[in-house]
């Protein structure tokens, strides 16, 4: 078997939902392993057809709308897919089943957070996304706000949650590029940044857009084949798989009900409050809903994209489930050949070993091509959600007080995609052997405890004031990095500090809380003639974000 290394594990880094439970020195250097011919062959077809792609895209993408939103001409059910693209990420792929592999039920629970955050999206906000929003949404959060002051800040937190989830995925890239060209770890994360500042550039979002749906289908064709191949094993019975887990796993039939994954309550509750809430704060999710043509398309979207994640966590548990039995009862896939011993490549291998031990070195290197597919698409999204804030909130519309012509525009967003590739690429370097851990849940917090609240009350309470969601959001962001620098992932793990000073590692229960209460509090106590002018605009606001009339001019109002 031309096994991977320890360090696709770190693929978990790459994905924005499942690096709760992962523990320290998660990210190692990558040790050199024979390379595996058949995930290069495939790998250099992956970015031959998104190339094509990208070169199509750009001879589309003629003006800013059809960089930032593709013309608004993407169908509910493509929009819906590359939803499912952007957040069936490689760590859902290695980290849910390695999880259900571990624990058992409780792997299939922490599934269950991660999918909760999109009823939140499809009945509170899919709908007012598309009619308030042009581009992003800061384009909704200041609608009746002070344009300067909130966009500046909208446009902060999203490049704040970008350049996290960018440091996260580069590390993943990069290593594993390392392991399959053998390639010094520089110049992996070098050729990532550049790959994705070309997609990005060049095609905007259409050639995002296809990218995340050509890895969606990628990543589901191999999890049903995998379960498929896998199923056979045991007859297409699930009585029988399950049976086969009990026998071999130690903890016997205590895997088929809780455990102890989630002991701690107040870290439980804060996590799911991250996950769900975090969700509907993420800037290069959110700029998902102004490519589809009109409000029914946006539900639509969601409806897709609920319904594709939603199979593809059942693959992925599934097959946790299964490589209890076929890895778990294997003594070639642990170190030394002990089946008390560690797995080889780390904890994070079961269904990458399952791929091997069903599909042999072709099924593998498929994995290995479709995990580094999936890093892609989701550095591309954010690098265009990163750049979407840089030129459109602060540049055309805070610089410029929205004279800045369509051309003027896309030059400065292509600026601003180089400028955040090189910054990638610097962080990704910088962090080759940090633990990043702390960044996702950094992320998540601020998605949270920033973008959310101000999102959500700008579209639902006619109180808010541009007084009130300054104040809330500042509260958000400093208390979400606060809470998290202070707590043991990074007080103690890359500080080296005795003891926390947080004692909980997910800051959202904490912060987000914080934010809805000073934004209330600056509010209620602005009397101001601004701030009663603001008030009397939400009638003209919820006349919109019902009807979408004037949708197409959101951010010129």
């Amino acid at each position: 078997m031309k096994r991977i290394s320890q360090t696709l594990s770190a693929l978990l880094l790459s994905g924005a939902t499942t690096l709760a439970w992962a523990g320290p020195g998660a990210v190692e250097a990558a040790q050199k392993q024979p390379l595996n011919m058949t995930a290069i062959s495939m790998f250099f077809v992956f970015v031959l057809a998104t190339m094509g792609i990208t070169w199509w895209a750009a001879r589309r993408t003629k003006s800013t709308s059809d960089f930032y939103t593709a013309g608004g001409g993407i169908t509910g059910f493509q929009n819906g897919l590359a939803i499912a693209g952007d957040y069936m990420s490689a760590a859902t792929l290695l980290g849910l089943s390695s999880m259900v592999f571990a624990k058992g039920l409780d792997g299939f629970l922490f599934a269950v957070g991660f999918f909760v955050g999109w009823p939140v999206i499809l009945f509170m906000m899919a709908e007012r996304l598309r009619n308030l929003g042009r581009f992003t949404f800061a384009d909704i959060a200041s609608y009746r706000l002070d344009q300067n002051k909130v966009r500046t800040f909208a446009a902060i937190g999203s490049l704040t949650v970008v350049c996290f989830y960018l440091i996260v995925q580069m590390v993943g890239a990069g290593q594993l590029i390392k392991l399959l060209f053998g390639l010094d770890y520089n110049v992996a994360v070098v050729v990532v940044g550049v790959l994705m500042v070309c997609y990005v550039t060049f095609g905007g979002m259409i050639a995002t857009t296809w990218v995340q749906i050509i890895k969606a289908c990628l990543l589901l064709a191999g999890g049903i084949v995998l379960l498929f191949m896998t199923m056979s094993k045991f007859g297409f019975s699930l009585e029988k798989m399950a049976v086969a887990a009990v026998a071999t796993h130690k903890g016997g039939i205590s895997i088929m009900g809780p455990g102890t994954l989630m002991s701690d309550p107040v870290t439980a509750v804060s996590m799911s409050l991250g996950l769900v809430f975090g969700t509907a704060g993420l800037p290069h999710i959110l700029m998902r809903f102004f490519t589809v043509p009109n409000a029914v398309e946006a539900r639509k979207s969601v409806f897709v994209a609920s319904g594709f994640i939603g199979l593809f966590f059942l693959v992925v548990c599934t097959l946790g489930l299964a490589s209890i039995s076929i890895v778990g009862g294997d003594p070639k896939f642990f170190e030394g050949g002990n089946l008390a011993g560690k797995l080889i490549g780390g904890g994070n291998m079961p269904v990458m070993h399952l791929a091997n031990a069903v599909g042999g070195d072709l099924f593998l290197g498929f994995m290995s091509a479709v995990a580094f597919a999936t890093i892609l698409a989701v550095v591309s999204g954010l690098a265009l959600a990163g750049a979407s804030a840089v030129a459109h909130d602060i540049y055309a519309r805070v610089i410029r007080q929205g004279k800045a012509t369509e051309a003027e525009e896309m030059r400065v967003t292509r600026y601003a995609t180089v400028g955040l590739g090189v910054i990638a690429v610097i962080l990704g370097i910088a962090f080759e052997k940090q633990n990043v851990v702390f960044l996702v849940g950094l992320a998540f917090g601020i998605a949270a405890s920033t973008n959310f609240p101000i999102l959500i009350l700008s579209m639902y309470w006619k109180g808010l004031t541009t007084r009130g969601a300054l104040a809330g959001g500042i509260v958000g962001l400093i208390s979400a990095v606060s809470f998290v620098v202070l707590s043991k992932a990074v007080w103690v793990v890359v500080l080296n500090n005795p003891a926390p000073i947080f004692p909980y590692e997910q800051p959202a229960l904490f912060s987000m809380p914080l934010a809805f209460f000073f934004t209330w509090l600056f509010s209620v106590t602005d009397k101001t003639p601004r701030a009663q002018a603001e008030i009397a605009a939400f009638d003209d606001q919820y006349v919109r974000s019902q009807t979408g009339i004037g949708a197409a001019g959101a951010s010129a109002h």
